[in-house]
């Protein structure tokens, strides 16, 4: 089986692999402050059970990452998956001036990724993700394995920032 015809399992990173606890008090406070939310993402630590579920997926999928995380992240984001041992894999990123709901903009990439490729697999944390993926017809795993944020779901909601 070649590399192109491997199905993908897609994860998700915050609060899938990366512990953003540390980083939500940026959130917290009005105005948020969304430059040092992102700047701190590099010192996450990494969620056991996600990193596990990603090197499991690894064996029989090509794991690729769909994150509601900033294109301008990019450089840290790629850095972070290679500190953590994570497999390598295309990262789709939002477009920094894109500020719809997570649940749209991911269910969007992912419709146009399954249309080149089979998708075994969403792992997202995000129970609004979750739903719509689930609605189009995906498999999803909810990682529901890291603490939750209020300050964190009204902005991948309202804000469209994560």
């Amino acid at each position: 089986m070649t590399e192109d015809s491997r199905p993908l399992a897609v994860f998700d990173l915050d609060g899938t692999l990366a512990d953003t606890a540390h980083r939500q008090r940026f959130l917290e406070r009005k105005p948020r402050d969304w430059g040092a939310f992102f700047a701190a993402a590099p010192e996450d630590p990494p969620l056991a059970e996600g990193v596990a579920l990603a090197l499991e997926s690894a064996q029989e999928c090509e794991v690729v990452y769909l994150t509601g995380r900033p294109e301008r992240c990019r450089k840290d984001t790629v850095a972070w998956l290679a500190a953590q041992g994570l497999p390598e894999g295309r990262i789709w990123m939002r477009r920094n001036d894109d500020r719809r709901p997570a649940r749209r903009t991911k269910l969007e990439i992912l419709q146009k990724i399954a249309q080149k490729r089979a998708v075994r697999v969403l792992v997202d944390d995000d129970e609004l993700v979750c739903d719509e993926a689930e609605r189009a017809g995906f498999k999803v795993v909810r990682a529901r394995w890291a603490s939750t944020s209020a300050a964190l779901k009204d902005a991948q909601e309202r804000e469209g920032r994560t």
